[in-house]
């Protein structure tokens, strides 16, 4: 098993000038594509947000972090959501976070955007998802942390992203958007589908929560609340979040790899730009985790 190397969960630390956060796994040829939030304090003090990719073929070595984004506070394109495979391209979907002035969070100018790629390393400059459809881009309101997934039973494209709770658009096409509107949820949305069901994995204010749905409208929450070793782990005491799952195929059998976010020892609310660090939990059911 892909995992049985693994001395920890801990995959990728952060410092305390660096944080790494949102991750979202491609795997394809034998390599796993990590994207995630980079987060980087300069010398001067400034903090500069990146969507950067690295990459490994045993969940042990990692590439150095390309950034894949510009270095500029008004945008701050971060938080990638999910890669897929459309029409021969890669198209990664993520977030930009603006915080000219120094502010804490994104500010209302928050929106969601995808990427482009043709073979995962050239990506191409962020283009707006219209998830509100003809809306003004100035009344979209604030959104972050965009996930796409394809419906077969509708032929409809879906994103979720966070706006009031959860909040749904569906499309043909990845351009032309219809807004579906919102329940409740957390953050950093991730789902797959599994035996005719799809499970929302999605972060409330600590650990992963777990919804159910058989039409990716209606949703049902399962009470469960995923924190893994997170009593033990220094490096993911202050916060566990943005749970992604990766249904990695081996020897014949699915194994569900869950890359998330922990900052640690102390609260996000304190140390909110630095000690982010990746780590990794798996099963092979969606119910059963495992970890180190």
């Amino acid at each position: 098993m892909i995992t049985d190397n693994l001395r920890s969960s801990l995959l990728i630390r952060g410092d305390a000038s660096h944080a790494f956060r949102d991750p979202a796994v491609f795997y394809e040829s034998g390599l796993f594509h990590l994207f995630c939030t980079y987060v980087e304090t300069e010398p001067s003090g400034e903090i500069f947000m990146y969507t950067v990719q690295t990459q490994s073929r045993d969940l042990l070595r990692w590439t150095e972090p390309k950034k894949l984004t510009p270095r500029d506070r008004s945008l701050n394109f971060s938080s990638p959501g999910c890669v897929l495979r459309h029409e021969g391209s890669y198209i990664l979907c993520l977030q930009t976070y603006p915080r000219p002035s120094g502010e804490k969070y994104g500010n209302a100018d928050s929106r969601i955007f995808t990427m482009k790629s043709a073979d995962l390393e050239h990506w191409d400059d962020p283009e707006l998802i219209r998830v509100k459809g003809n809306c003004p881009v100035g009344d979209m309101g604030r959104m972050i942390d965009p996930y796409l997934i394809y419906d077969e039973k509708t032929g409809l494209w879906n994103c979720f992203f966070k706006q009031n709770g959860v909040s749904r658009s569906v499309s043909r096409d990845l351009e032309n958007w219809d807004f579906k509107g919102s329940f409740s949820g957390g953050e950093n949305v991730s789902v797959i589908k599994k035996d005719g069901l799809y499970y929302m994995f999605h972060s409330p204010e600590n650990g992963i929560g777990v919804k159910v749905s058989e039409d990716l409208e209606h949703w049902e929450d399962t009470g469960i609340l995923l924190t893994f070793g997170q009593d033990r782990w220094e490096w993911a005491r202050g916060r566990l979040t943005a749970g992604f799952v990766l249904p990695f195929e081996e020897e014949g059998e699915t194994l569900y790899l869950m890359f998330f976010h922990g900052t640690g020892p102390e609260d996000e609310s304190v140390i909110f730009d630095a000690w982010g660090s990746i780590g990794v939990a798996w099963n092979r059911d969606l119910l059963n985790w495992e970890w180190k």
